[in-house]
């Protein structure tokens, strides 16, 4: 049985990380600022106060497991971002003193680099570069932190790269690869996932993976409405 500790845990992709990790028979333990507002409970779920940007309150979450999950996600703001960059620095670091290998970390599948190969010109060059220039800048500029500070480690990481992420009430038969794939879209539930079987496995260590939701999936429109805009 994996014992699992969860960065990012009340947040949308966090909370399904932690759930389907104790459904599975997990241990899971979920990290967050505000213990008393973690909506999941269970007898394999124990919740931790702590912040990704005290070094120390990391180290002592960290020990005694077997994995790390970064789900961590800020929104989208003109404020530069150091979550990403500053929460793995202390992840790595908490690891290294307690002995834990397996990282998995979520980011963009914006860090491919690539345009989306399935799209048409307006996505690809005024959408989305819309997106990852002004809207999500700073968050994309601290995610590209964060992956080089753990590429640079000499932990077994994983980094999942998704799409646009949606809420879906399943998970789905989702699609898998190392590098940008078709369509636009992640559900969240299958996000989870992935990152929950990428703890157990050992095919994509070292490796950017993406995952792509290919059914239900909302337009561009009604995703930057509810997840960029809250609307």
């Amino acid at each position: 049985m994996r014992n699992i500790v969860v960065f990012g845990a009340n947040g949308p992709t966090g909370r399904l990380v932690v759930e389907q990790a104790g459904a599975a028979g997990c241990r899971v333990t979920a990290v967050t600022r505000r213990p008393e507002s973690f909506p999941v409970r269970g007898a394999h779920v124990r919740v931790a106060e702590a912040d990704v940007l005290d070094a120390g309150a990391v180290g002592h979450v960290v020990a005694g497991h077997d994995v790390v999950i970064s789900a961590l996600g800020v929104p989208f703001g003109r404020e530069p971002v150091s979550v990403y960059s500053s929460g793995a620095t202390h992840m790595i670091r908490a690891m290294a003193a307690h002995g834990v290998r397996r990282l998995v970390a979520v980011t963009s599948t914006i860090m491919f680099g690539t345009p989306a190969p399935d799209e048409g010109f307006l996505f690809r060059r005024v959408l989305e570069p819309a997106v990852a220039r002004f809207m999500g800048r700073t968050v994309y500029d601290d995610m590209r932190r964060m992956e080089e500070i753990v590429r640079r480690s000499d932990l077994d990481w994983t980094v999942i790269r998704p799409g646009g992420l949606f809420d879906a009430p399943d998970v789905s038969d989702y699609r898998i690869g190392t590098s940008r794939l078709p369509g636009r879209y992640t559900a969240r539930a299958d996000l989870a996932h992935e990152l929950l079987r990428q703890a157990d496995e050992r095919r994509y260590v070292h490796e950017f993976v993406d995952v792509r939701t290919t059914q239900g999936t909302p337009t561009f429109v009604e995703l930057i409405r509810k997840e960029a805009l809250g609307r």
